[in-house]
């Protein structure tokens, strides 16, 4: 993060805002873990606070929807779901930051929202060492 731009009150901008999956200079990736019935739950985090994606000039917006494309690609190959969700919500945490989460046709909530009411309880999660595979995988894509 850089220390111009960083805001003290701003939760993104003083950690990590989950477990780290790569950083670059202009963004991270980490994965939800607060969470834990969506494990497949990841943010893309702009480094420098600004509140809106219309902030970031032409080629840092285009750099950011490519990295938010690769986490969903790579969701989508190795996991199959039904559909993900993509959000950019910041109405609490006004910093700009992309929900990517993959849902399966089973999970607790599906197809309400993550946030929503569920439907039924949580099934089987995948064990944490495939999680951490899966980021493994994700932070070798989005690093190429």
């Amino acid at each position: 993060m850089n220390p111009q731009t960083a805001q003290t009150d701003c939760p993104l901008c003083r950690d990590d805002g989950g477990l780290l999956v790569l950083r670059t200079p202009l963004w991270r990736v980490v994965r939800v873990t607060d969470t834990p019935a969506f494990p497949a739950f990841y943010r893309l985090i702009w480094n420098h606070h600004v509140a809106e994606f219309s902030d970031l000039d032409a080629a840092q917006r285009l750099a950011c929807m490519e990295a938010v494309t690769g986490i969903e690609r790579l969701l989508r190959e190795r996991l199959r779901p039904a559909k993900i969700n993509l959000a950019s919500l910041g109405n609490v945490v006004p910093h700009l930051h992309w929900h990517v989460i993959a849902r399966f046709a089973d999970d607790s909530h599906f197809p309400n929202p993550i946030w929503g009411e569920a439907r039924r309880p949580v099934g089987v999660l995948p064990a944490a060492e495939a999680l951490l595979a899966l980021d493994e995988a994700l932070a070798n894509v989005l690093s190429q």
